[in-house]
């Protein structure tokens, strides 16, 4: 998301020149024009003009730039999930001489500023929305670019990465050369410049179409397409290797013509169109890009000047905007397909902490408990925020299937809590982190005051864990949802293991249908278990006689 300060020059200098400034004729006769620019929010806007929904997030700064940005992206319906506390919204001066050719200093300002911690704290419930994911390799630090790559992955989101500087410049400013060659290799499709793709694939060749080979070759790429100017592009995929010639044209100016390109392949890829097609329609959103000032569509009337020149029509944005494949880039809706991925992903997190789990200290915390109830000891079961509400499921569940539990409130531990507590008696206490702080605290003075702590905890080597008589361990990696954060999956793991622990403790007591229903008076449960017990008492009394 970069302003574009646009400047008209006779032409571009070499070190040591200066030159007089061509004025604009229009308007005020300024030498400065301010447009709407960067590399993704200029192929955003080519895509949406090409009628996809489209949407960007990032960082920027609440300064005159961005207000700038924002209102261009409103202008075309791009939607925006930004942060406006960094250091300068990103600039560029672009200096363009009468041929259209053009030399960029660009300053990258806030995104500079996104680090890889914010892609899921900060923007990742509006991620999760995309049906296709874009970003690139021209200002934004590699590790950032790595971290969006491997969270689209994570959630099975294609991406494409434009490739828009050659390794040697980024590796200057923006990471280094083994997270620049991850960013290829985690990308689903590839789009570089020309001089790029000779650099990284080295030698003399300039054939653009064996670099495009040669590159999906190496990083696995499913497509690579590599823009060559006015020669066009050539794009490599597993079943096609084709040259697809540019539109000629006499160019206003260059700047975003491969961005216009890369919105156009986008539109392309949302369609289904073949790749020779895909080629035709992004060089035909390239031409049209040149003959403008700037990168950024001036409106949707680039779509009819794209189409002119592709010379086939596409669908009309509005059979796209009620398009059931298009459903979830409505902001605030929740589609069925993010609760199924939530579905899948509770059963591929459970089975994982099934293979994961130790029966053997499921055993031990049985044997620990049966030893402090011998000695007239009980249970205690403790946590902190939703941790607190299994606690108290807990302490009930074991309860009811003969095991004296009640539960302990951890923050009233230090208030006069703690008197509840024997030192005969084995505390449960239940934390995914480990580290709650107030969690922490309590189960230090559980300790001292003599008492055995069972740590339920997704981390062995927390502050609980290392405090704890025994562990069991419930390593939950991923809690679904949009954003990834709210305690859902490891809630249901440390549930899955305490369970667990009760089957085990009922088994160990030897429960007796008529325990279970005598504390059990009313209810279909009650009512269940007292049948079960009349019926197995007649069966009984019948094979004695």
């Amino acid at each position: 998301m970069v302003a574009d300060l646009i400047y008209r020059t006779p032409r571009l200098l070499r070190a040591d020149e200066k030159i007089l400034l061509h004025p604009y004729r229009d308007g005020d006769g300024g030498a400065e024009r301010r447009l709407v620019g960067g590399v993704v929010l200029n192929h955003l806007g080519w895509a949406r003009v090409l009628g996809l929904a489209t949407g960007i997030f990032g960082k920027m700064a609440d300064d005159r730039h961005g207000a700038f940005l924002r209102q261009g992206m409103e202008r075309l319906g791009i939607q925006h999930h930004l942060t406006l506390d960094g250091t300068e919204s990103s600039f560029a001066a672009v200096f363009v001489d009468p041929s259209g050719n053009r030399a960029i200093y660009m300053s990258r300002g806030a995104t500079a500023d996104l680090k890889p911690d914010e892609i899921i704290r900060r923007h990742g419930g509006f991620i999760r929305r995309a049906r296709l994911i874009s970003t690139e390799i021209s200002q934004l630090p590699l590790k950032t670019v790595n971290a969006l790559l491997l969270y689209a992955r994570d959630h099975s989101i294609p991406t494409v990465l434009d490739v828009d500087v050659p390794p040697s410049d980024a590796c200057a400013s923006l990471g280094s050369m083994r997270e620049f060659e991850r960013a290829l290799k985690l990308a689903t499709i590839l789009k570089l410049t020309k001089a790029t793709g000779r650099e990284l694939v080295g030698g003399n060749d300039r054939d653009t179409l064996k670099m495009a080979q040669a590159l999906r070759a190496r990083h696995g790429s499913e497509a690579v397409a590599i823009t060559d100017g006015a020669r066009g592009c050539a794009i490599a995929t597993e079943n096609t290797a084709l040259r697809v010639p540019a539109f000629t044209i006499k160019p206003v100016d260059t700047t975003g013509a491969g961005d216009a390109f890369l919105g156009a392949m986008l539109a392309g890829l949302r369609w289904r169109l073949p790749w020779p097609a895909i080629g035709r329609l992004a060089n035909a959103a390239a031409a049209v890009c040149c003959k403008q000032l700037g990168g950024f569509p001036s409106g949707f009337e680039a779509r009819e000047l794209i189409l002119k020149l592709y010379g086939a029509d596409l669908p009309s944005p509005a059979s796209l905007a009620s398009s059931s494949l298009h459903k979830r880039t409505t902001a605030g809706e929740l589609p069925d397909d993010e609760v199924e991925r939530f579905f899948e992903l509770c059963l591929a997190e459970l089975a994982t902490l099934r293979r994961k789990l130790d029966l053997r200290a499921l055993q031990q915390a049985v044997e620990m408990i049966r030893a402090a109830e011998a000695k007239g000891g009980r249970v205690h079961v403790t946590g902190v925020g939703k941790p607190e509400h299994v606690a108290r499921y807990v302490a009930s569940l074991l309860c009811s299937v003969g095991t004296l539990a009640t539960f302990l409130h951890a923050t009233e531990t230090l208030h006069g809590s703690l008197g509840q507590v024997h030192r005969d008696d084995v505390v449960i206490a239940i934390s995914n982190s480990g580290d709650t702080a107030e969690l922490c605290t309590a189960a230090a003075a559980i300790k001292e005051h003599g008492a055995q702590l069972i740590a339920v905890t997704g981390n062995r080597s927390s502050q609980l864990a290392r405090m704890a008589d025994l562990v069991l361990l419930a390593p939950i990696e991923r809690e679904g949802g949009l954003l990834g954060l709210a305690p859902r999956i490891s809630v249901l793991g440390e549930i899955y293991v305490l369970a667990g622990l009760s089957v085990a403790l009922e088994a160990a007591r030897g429960l007796t249908l008529e325990e279970y229903s005598r504390w059990h008076r009313a209810g279909s449960l009650g009512h269940a278990a007292r049948r079960l017990a009349n019926n197995h008492s007649h069966r009984a009394r019948s094979k004695k006689r």
